[in-house]
């Protein structure tokens, strides 16, 4: 098993928390795991991505250029990596300000309503982990179990009381995710 992952969007939509909490929970199933963000000197409310390979064997190299799973929160990244999705691969979106919807046909397109869902659970900080429950609905590279690790592994101590909403967040985005 090799999966490898941009999740790209906004700065403070949660990108590269998304990303550490993945790759945290990939070692603790003893996988090889890179973790490698990207973001410009506006960090919140700039263009922020970051790359993670999960695999059971030897990773060569963290850098890629073209990726099994692409999940897009915005406009600009959508535009920059739909096509660096490889044939067959799986691109999940949140639609809230997506104005051009993806249009490959050789890859599996989802769609989760991440940001309204959050809104309705009155906690917009929980978009990245409904994003993040979406994808491993998909594609379940980790376990729950290791995810909540990760999660208490990522989060200051004096936010560890965040951790049930953290996982009702998680696990809302896998009953929303939709194929489109």
């Amino acid at each position: 098993m090799k999966e490898e992952i941009i999740i790209a969007g906004f700065g403070g939509q949660g990108v590269l928390s998304m990303g550490k909490i993945l790759a945290y929970s990939g070692l603790m199933e003893n996988k090889e795991v890179t973790w490698m963000p990207s973001y410009g000197p506006e960090q919140r409310g700039g263009t922020a991505n970051v790359t993670v390979i999960l695999s059971d064997e030897r990773i060569s190299s963290p850098v890629l250029n073209s990726f099994d799973i692409a999940v897009i929160l915005n406009q600009p990244s959508l535009d920059k990596f739909e096509s660096k999705v490889k044939p067959g691969g799986i691109l999940i979106y949140d639609g809230y300000g997506i104005h051009h919807p993806p249009t490959r046909t050789d890859i599996a397109i989802y769609s989760i309503d991440a940001m309204n869902t959050a809104i309705e659970m009155n906690n917009s900080k929980a978009f990245n982990m409904i994003v993040l429950g979406g994808l491993l609905k998909v594609k379940p590279m980790v376990s729950l179990d290791k995810v909540l690790l990760g999660l208490k592994k990522s989060l200051p101590e004096r936010h560890h009381t965040l951790i049930p909403m953290n996982e009702a967040a998680i696990r809302k985005g896998m009953e929303i995710i939709r194929k489109m």
